[in-house]
């Protein structure tokens, strides 16, 4: 004879069994497991309640019923503890679409407290006709029924709900539906950056090989016997190709500090003269645009980074100061100490609008397309020096106006225990 207890740490079995197969496959696939065997203890713990605690047909004494209410409390509290643990928002509902139960997590994803919910119409909760849709076919057809669903409020979050039957033994069969919601808003995110990415390098490499191809066959037409036109085009390749290899190397090396395999060794870095060798390495650059360069770091300052990726962020800001500042202008080289080191470059530029601030630091974002590309930029400077400073356990951070320039400024640990590693 299998008992109550028996029964109903048959159904505990379940949701342990749960957290091996999200072990194994995965955090989602162990969610909804996980969830599916607390809606077998929860069906157990209804069937529990729904008998009386006195003796029945087969001869159970009350010491064996006090046992099973004893038992069904403990599985009780474990469903509440594990349900609550959960990152998912779990949502059990009745045959009129009302909150049985819902954990911590449901209440989040909904903005009201878990606690007030069973009971409330689900449409108190969202008017989501996708929810409400995935609901009902799981009660009326059965199955599992899997949709995305998205919420706006504060911000926008996209989810991905599957609910699936529900049959809960109280006296009479009773139906519900237990739903599990799964936030992919980051995934999706992801996913957008991912092909935003692909359709930019696509189009950054369109450009330059059209070129290349254009003049070759320009050169292969009879252009190669007029000199003086042939080593213009052939000029016109090789910045192309110069551009496309920049391109290519700056993907790689945005790659790499991303992928965590680019080690920075923080130590002791002499600032001023960092800072000399980077404004020495563009003077050419600055003169021929009829920019001046002030290195204002004292020449006792010391900061705590990796010298080499001190100076490729110094040499990304510079130059890209350089490309936006008008004849006549300047780019500065500054030092603050705080509680952090702060090294910033500014520029007396045109500044940038404020709608474009929040995304300067995106991979190949530009506040002027045509003329980023015209300067040879490739569009990955800034992301570049953000994830370089990351991984010191700093920040990077800009201050602009329109007319009144820009302030790049990277923020910098003073002690290496203070955050350095690793990118």
């Amino acid at each position: 004879m299998i008992t109550r207890p028996r029964v109903l740490l048959a159904l505990c079995g379940v949701g342990l069994l749960a957290l091996m197969v999200g072990a194994v496959f995965g955090p989602r696939v162990g969610a909804w497991a996980l969830a599916a065997g607390s809606a077998g203890l929860l069906a157990g713990l209804f069937a529990a309640r729904g008998t009386p605690a006195s003796h029945d047909a087969r001869g159970t004494t009350r010491r064996e019923s006090a046992e099973t209410d004893q038992h069904a409390g403990r599985a009780g509290a474990l469903l509440e503890a594990t349900m609550n643990g959960m990152r998912e928002g779990v949502l059990v509902l009745d045959d009129s679409l009302r909150v049985i139960s819902a954990n911590n997590a449901a209440g989040v994803v909904f903005g009201k407290d878990s606690a007030a919910l069973p009971g409330q119409p689900l449409s108190v909760l969202t008017r989501n006709p996708a929810v409400h849709g995935a609901y009902r076919a799981a009660l009326e057809l059965g199955g599992e029924q899997q949709v995305n669903v998205e919420l706006l409020g504060a911000e926008r979050r996209v989810l991905e709900l599957r609910a699936a039957p529900l049959k809960l033994d109280g006296g009479a069969a009773r139906r519900a539906a237990i739903g599990v919601f799964f936030d992919i808003t980051q995934l999706e995110r992801l996913e957008r950056i991912r092909q935003e990415f692909l359709t930019n390098v696509s189009h950054e490499l369109r450009t330059p090989l059209t070129a290349i191809l254009a003049f070759v066959e320009t050169l292969e037409s009879g252009a190669l016997d007029e000199r003086e036109e042939a080593v213009r085009f052939l000029s016109i390749i090789r910045r192309n190709a110069e551009r496309m290899h920049t391109l290519i190397e700056d993907i790689m090396e945005l790659s790499a500090i991303e992928s965590g395999q680019t080690n920075v060794e923080a130590r002791a870095v002499r600032l001023h003269a960092l800072a000399q060798e980077s404004l020495s390495a563009l003077a050419a650059k600055a003169a021929a645009g009829g920019v001046s360069l002030v290195n204002e770091v004292a020449p006792d300052v010391s900061v705590h980074a990796d010298p080499r990726r001190l100076e490729q962020m110094l040499l990304n800001l510079v130059d890209n100061a350089i490309k936006f500042s008008r004849p006549g202008g300047s780019v500065t080289i500054r030092h603050e100490r705080g509680e952090r080191d702060l090294v910033s470059v500014a520029d007396t530029g045109e500044g940038i609008a404020p709608e474009h601030l929040p995304r300067i630091f995106e991979r190949f974002y530009r506040v002027d397309r045509a003329r980023a590309r015209a300067l040879g930029g490739t569009g990955l400077g800034l992301a570049i020096v953000k994830h370089l400073a990351r991984a010191h356990g700093g920040e990077v951070s800009v201050r602009s106006a329109p007319g009144e320039g820009s302030t790049f400024s990277v923020e910098l640990p003073c002690a290496q225990s203070e955050g350095a590693g690793a990118a």
